[in-house]
């Protein structure tokens, strides 16, 4: 099957929102064997809609029109399809007794503006649709198969699953496909693949190998297609774990967040966060773990020299004489933080986040880490050259991902210490 997909609209032309719906296409359609030839978008002029949807008919089995379907004059789907097909806009009987239930069912009175969703093109079919007001439209042209439906993710999503797919897999070959997608953290994208290739150099063809570059966690994607390749999928995921080492952090979606509050439960561990310039970003993304209160009691937030000393015992002669951000004050807060909140390991974290605030001696993007335990407690200053929220997003996914190591006994840093940040003198 050959797929291609129209978006329109002109908030996706003015940025406005982002076409986060074709992304769910993809996905969807990916474990079937179905990938998007082509993606178009325009903006809501009729001349160039009608002319997109000639040409993507004309080289494709099956377009997919998203979004246009409104009550408002900016909708242009059903009258640029009309078009093309050269039929003439009319009231839809089903469109019309489904668009009068979606009202009753909310108490709204049907509108005149509303009334617009049920004018279609003449004797097309409907696509129901759970959720909205606006029904899709099935039609064939140049031999394709259109499918146009509402821009609203959910009612989209809710339509792929329940009325598109069926469908598709009624007309076109479905194949078997198994996907894993590893999180990576600590290397770039080009080292990943430096490392594979040397350590795999014989990658086999039907296993396809990709990659996608994100912040903080990069995805090595392994795709395999035919009903026969589960060991061998499962042996080159075990090649790419063990070039990468522990630099993969788990199958996606597993976060690093994720990651350490898995590894905290497998070891019977309790974790808590010190935050100073991260501000609760730390503590932020633990909670954001479905069962994270099972090992994770809680944080402090000491953004002040004041609730360093009051709530976690930091010392005042040292706050005065090596700084918020040095050693001493990092390792001292995570004491604190592992007496207040009664947890077994932690990190803590202060720095410099700027735009101001630098010196020569700690420039902008220095950073104090101390992470583990009463007793095996590590500490390192690190310089992330990046702006305020970059730096944050660094400093929590790497604080994140030392105490992970740290849980599963392992003590090699990640690369991107070694790499990126560069250490500083000692205080």
């Amino acid at each position: 099957m050959k797929l291609n997909v129209l978006t329109t609209g002109n908030e996706l032309m003015a940025g406005d929102i982002i076409d986060s719906n074709s992304a769910m296409m993809a996905e969807i359609f990916e474990p079937l064997g179905w990938r998007i030839h082509k993606k178009v978008t325009v903006g809501d002029d009729l001349p160039l809609l009608c002319q997109e949807i000639d040409q993507l008919c004309a080289d494709g089995d099956v377009l997919l029109i998203n979004g246009g379907l409104g009550p408002t004059v900016d909708d242009l789907t059903a009258e640029a399809m009309a078009q093309v097909c050269e039929r003439p806009i009319q009231e839809h009987p089903e469109a019309l007794s489904h668009l009068q239930t979606w009202c009753q069912q909310r108490n709204q009175s049907l509108s005149k503006a509303n009334l617009k969703q049920t004018r279609l093109p003449a004797d097309c079919a409907i696509i129901a649709n759970g959720r909205g007001s606006a029904v899709g439209i099935r039609m064939e042209h140049r031999g394709c198969l259109m499918l146009a439906t509402p821009g609203v993710p959910s009612e989209l999503k809710q339509m792929l699953s329940e009325e598109i797919v069926p469908l598709l897999r009624g007309r076109f070959v479905s194949d078997h496909i198994r996907t894993l997608r590893l999180g990576v953290f600590g290397l770039g994208e080009s080292t990943v693949q430096e490392r594979l290739s040397d350590a795999i150099p014989d990658w086999p063809a039907d296993i396809e190998l990709g990659f996608r570059a994100s912040m903080p966690v990069l995805e090595v994607k392994l795709t395999a297609r035919g009903e026969h390749l589960g060991d061998k999928l499962s042996q080159c995921r075990r090649q790419v774990e063990d070039a990468l080492c522990h630099h993969v952090i788990g199958e996606l979606p597993t976060s690093l967040p994720g990651a350490l509050i898995e590894a905290c439960r497998q070891h019977q561990l309790s974790v808590c966060a010190a935050e100073s310039c991260t501000g609760g970003l730390i503590a932020s993304q633990l909670t954001s773990v479905p069962g994270a209160s099972d090992v994770f009691p809680g944080g402090i937030v000491s953004y002040s020299n004041g609730l360093k000393k009051a709530l976690l015992g930091v010392s005042a002669s040292d706050l005065e004489q090596a700084g918020a951000v040095s050693e001493t004050v990092a390792r001292q807060m995570l004491s604190g933080a592992l007496k207040a909140c009664g947890a077994d390991i932690g990190v803590a974290v202060t720095g410099i986040a700027g735009p101001g605030g630098g010196s020569p001696d700690k420039p902008v993007g220095t950073v104090w880490i101390a992470w583990g335990s009463h007793s095996a407690m590590q500490s390192q200053r690190l310089v992330f050259p990046f702006e305020r929220a970059a730096f944050q997003q660094w400093v929590s996914a790497l604080a994140l991902d030392l105490l992970r190591r740290h849980v599963v006994g392992v003590d090699e840093f990640p690369q991107l210490m070694q790499r990126f940040c560069q250490p500083a003198s000692s205080d």
